[in-house]
């Protein structure tokens, strides 16, 4: 989390991604056309690595509704929730957050009751996930 909306930030969040997780070639990386993934500089680093990219379509809220809801119910469930005294405080609640309950607990309808870490085990046929 940065106080600064700068390339450097989508590209730190990519690379961290690619080495956390190291997709397989195919994959499609999409984003909207903020200035950040149209800049020469993130420019072509999906593609380096065998991704596919994708950008979303102009005034289209609906591109990336995915996106939208989970930010919706990140605030709901956690945000708008507490007090947060510091930037580091939110910081480390949004990772707890995440990688502690959204993740590896939360049940969504729309992947048959399982947690996104038990519908990517179950689709990866058992495989760990990191």
């Amino acid at each position: 989390m940065a106080n600064h909306p700068r390339t450097e930030l989508v590209l730190d969040a990519l690379n961290m991604a690619i080495h956390n997780r190291r997709p397989a070639a195919g994959l499609v990386h999409h984003s909207d056309r903020g200035s950040q993934y149209t800049s020469v500089e993130f420019g072509g680093r999906p593609k380096e690595v065998g991704l596919v990219p994708s950008m979303g379509s102009v005034a289209d809220a609906y591109d990336n509704a995915l996106a939208e809801s989970f930010i919706s119910t990140l605030k709901r469930e956690l945000l708008h929730r507490h007090s947060w005294p510091s930037r580091e405080s939110v910081r480390a609640g949004i990772f707890e957050y995440i990688e502690c309950f959204y993740n590896p607990r939360r049940r969504h309808s729309s992947l048959g009751q399982m947690s996104p870490v038990e519908y990517e085990q179950a689709r990866m046929g058992g495989a760990a996930v990191a």
